[in-house]
């Protein structure tokens, strides 16, 4: 019986170390093909030029400023609307069948395809609030899209505060306000933080909801305004990796290695920021 034990155990191992390399594998594989493929096409030029039907002048500057549009925009916005959220929810909010309601179509809303926001901020910002394809209509749609990821991250981070802190404060006579901004936020400071540099992270990377808002696929400037029309990294690499022509396919490869080197980039700054100031009760 002990052996039959031993045997299975055996077998779950080497099933799950499968498991796991097949996935680093394959990985591996996709980064070395995008690096092998886009690395003679990065270049300064490419950074700095615009599209263009010649691949030999076509660049990513546009689609790169209106990324860093989007993301300067919508973070603000999350951060605000989803701290103010996980702070009610948790300190003040009573724990009633309300709160459990609003908390789980919090929860749920962070599994919603990305698509239906796109959806939503088509009807909500582009015609009822006549934005048209703008940066700000797109801002607005994709910070409701990482808004339910905020909040939970938010909450998690202001729950694992130590009610102990709140407790020595209110018996020092501070009101709950002044708990909240002298002892909990800069506790859960390093959380939020985190969980906000990695939902625009997965801001950074979505399609669906610009392309649905109206984001151009081709565009010969750089934006000026919130109201300004844009297009997007992903969008830019999509519409090459469409074009029929392997040189293109080969700038699609170098904008994928653009988009990965911010996006590594943010997910660094979130871990330090996180060994930095985490503190431990």
């Amino acid at each position: 019986m002990n052996k039959l034990r031993k045997i299975k155990d055996t077998a779950y191992k080497w099933v799950f170390f499968a498991a796991t390399l097949f996935g680093m594998l394959a990985l591996v594989v996709l980064v070395i093909d995008i690096i092998y493929q886009g690395m003679p096409r990065l270049n300064w030029d490419f950074i700095n030029n615009f599209p263009s039907y010649n691949p030999e002048r076509s660049g990513i500057k546009a689609a790169l400023w209106g990324s860093i549009w989007v993301i300067v925009l919508t973070a603000p916005m999350a951060l605000v609307l989803g701290v103010s959220t996980a702070l009610y929810l948790e300190e003040y909010a009573k724990k009633n069948w309300f709160t459990r309601l609003v908390q789980t179509n919090i929860s749920n809303l962070a599994g919603v395809p990305s698509i239906i926001y796109g959806i939503l901020g088509l009807a909500l910002f582009v015609r009822a609030m006549s934005l048209g394809p703008s940066i700000l209509a797109g801002a607005f749609t994709m910070a409701l899209l990482v808004l339910p990821i905020v909040v939970v991250a938010a909450q998690e981070a202001i729950r694992a505060v130590p009610q102990t802190l709140r407790h020595g404060a209110y018996a020092l006579g501070a009101s709950k306000w002044q708990t909240i901004r002298g002892i909990v936020l800069p506790s859960a400071a390093p959380g939020i933080l985190t969980g906000m540099i990695l939902s625009l992270s997965r801001a950074i990377g979505e399609t669906a909801p610009l392309v649905v808002v109206g984001a151009f696929v081709f565009v010969r400037f750089v934006p000026e305004d919130p109201l300004d029309k844009f297009t997007v990294l992903p969008i830019q690499i999509y519409s090459w990796v469409s074009q029929p022509k392997q040189e293109f396919h080969e700038l699609a490869a170098s904008g994928i290695i653009i988009l990965l080197v911010v996006l590594l980039l943010m997910n660094a700054t979130a871990v330090f920021l996180r060994n930095k100031y985490q503190k431990r009760f």
